[in-house]
């Protein structure tokens, strides 16, 4: 029975294979949540009869998992089912699964038409994944419990051994804690204590950068879920934080003891990722919240205050918190495999998110920070700070609203100076212009046009071809 109005569910319904919509797709169903792409387990049937029966239907592409046949991609001819599922329609035969290793694809795997659908559930790694429905006719086959854990909230393994098959799942596990609002049960936190060491095994594109088909691994989805705090929280409770970023383990428990901040450095970092979420800042400033404060430990310097400072010190050989944490925020991103552009975002959000907000309201001021860091970077510079500052203490006091309310002004000047010149192509003139009036092309025509570029940003009213060319007349006499 296809579910109404999905092609993908009608057009394999009628092949009449019955086959099973399984794992996440099932899930999100029961849930009441959008739909993902459909897989499908075909018990009965065996690699090559899947071949026959598909092959009319479109180019097929076997699926490979450690080397092993597990089943078969259809990408199918109709254009509406291409359009409905692009990266392909993807059949099993039920499998049983055997880890022999640590690695990804230490695995034996056995794909078979004799092997029962209820076998084939009980090799996944949660509960709430172990579901499955029939197209042919709706029914749900749920051998472990997963429909009441979903109703209960509770996130458990299939079995003991689900994250020594593969570590990867404690991440996952942790991503629908974020995504869903689950609590894990008092087993799963033990295997993820146990089990959790075993990460140093999974490969970094796998946890961040994403080998999915959306591109995106599985501390990215954490990121972008409803409640990332919560899942960060389990993740360093249950010793798990350290190994999925060591550049974090110095941060748990540490003491800030400053009058900035009255929350240990792990708790502060965490509802700073959570403000960003609960403001749906873009994934940059949600990846930059997680590791902006880095480097405050290896910074750290007592004064005579008796408080600790985040600051550049030289006396005492002391570098900037921001700075160290730019290099640990590359160090980390690089490892996890995240693209260079974004890791580059990345790296200057934590590196500059110390600017401050005084006279929010100057628009010289607001088209000098747009000239100095570009426009989508000024925005997300604006959204950190503002999830920095709402995760700075308990509550928020007096001096914390004044800060949030400077920051509002400020990006309200900020959208307002996105109308006046700040960048180089804005210009009334270029290059060009200059060299026409007898500049030769070198570093000292780019400071001309740097020069003029900044006159404007001053005041937006000399943005003329008449006096732009006068002023690099001028100073080329000068």
């Amino acid at each position: 029975m296809g579910a109404v109005g999905n092609p993908v569910a009608d057009f394999v319904d009628s092949l009449d294979l019955d086959a099973h919509v399984v794992g996440g797709a099932v899930r999100d169903e029961l849930l009441g949540l959008p739909g993902k792409d459909l897989d499908f387990v075909v018990p009965g049937v065996g690699h090559a009869e899947l071949r026959t029966a598909l092959a009319p239907h479109g180019r097929l592409e076997d699926l490979v998992v450690g080397e092993q046949l597990v089943g078969v991609r259809l990408h199918p001819r109709d254009a509406t089912l291409r359009a409905a599922q692009p990266a392909g329609l993807e059949f099993a035969p039920p499998r049983r699964e055997r880890s022999t290793g640590p690695g990804r694809h230490d695995f034996e795997i056995v794909a078979d038409a004799a092997i029962t659908l209820e076998e084939d559930m009980r090799r996944r790694d949660f509960t709430i994944n172990a579901i499955a429905r029939s197209l042919r006719t709706g029914e749900i086959l749920d051998p472990l419990g997963g429909r009441a854990d979903l109703e209960a909230r509770i996130l458990r393994t299939t079995t003991a051994t689900s994250f020594r098959d593969d570590p990867l799942r404690i991440v996952r596990g942790l991503r629908f804690v974020s995504e869903l609002g689950l609590d894990a049960d008092a087993d799963t936190v033990r295997q993820m204590r146990e089990w959790g060491p075993q990460l140093e095994h999974v490969s970094g594109e796998r946890i961040g950068g994403g080998l999915a088909a959306d591109g995106m691994g599985e501390l990215s989805k954490l990121l972008l879920g409803a409640e990332p705090a919560r899942a960060l929280r389990l993740a360093r409770d249950t010793g798990v934080l350290p190994h999925l970023l060591p550049e974090l383990a110095s941060s748990i428990g540490f003491d800030q003891e400053s009058r900035y901040h009255d929350l240990p450095l792990d708790e502060h970092i965490f509802r700073v990722v959570q403000a960003a979420a609960d403001d749906g800042a873009p994934f940059a400033v949600r990846l930059a919240a997680l590791l902006h404060d880095a480097g405050k430990p290896a910074s750290a310097w007592r004064g005579k205050d008796g408080r600790l400072h985040f600051y550049a010190c030289p006396q005492l050989g002391k570098r900037a918190h921001e700075e160290i944490g730019a290099e640990l925020a590359a160090a980390a991103l690089a490892r996890l495999r995240y693209p260079t552009r974004l890791r580059q975002r990345v790296r200057r959000i934590v590196r500059e998110h110390m600017f401050g907000v005084a006279d929010a309201g100057d628009g010289v001021r607001a088209r000098k920070f747009l000239q100095r860091h570009g426009d989508e970077l000024a925005f997300d510079l604006v959204a950190h700070k503002r999830a920095d500052l709402r995760g700075k203490r308990e509550g928020q006091d007096a001096a914390n609203a004044a800060e949030l309310d400077g920051l509002d002004r400020f990006r309200e000047a900020l959208a307002a100076a996105l109308e006046h010149p700040h960048r180089l192509d804005q210009l009334a003139v270029d290059g060009a212009d200059l060299i026409a009036e007898g500049w030769q092309p070198g570093p000292a025509l780019g400071a001309a046009l740097q020069h003029l570029l900044a006159c404007v940003v001053g005041d937006p009213g000399l943005n003329t071809r008449e006096w732009l060319l006068a002023e690099a007349a001028r100073k080329r006499a000068a």
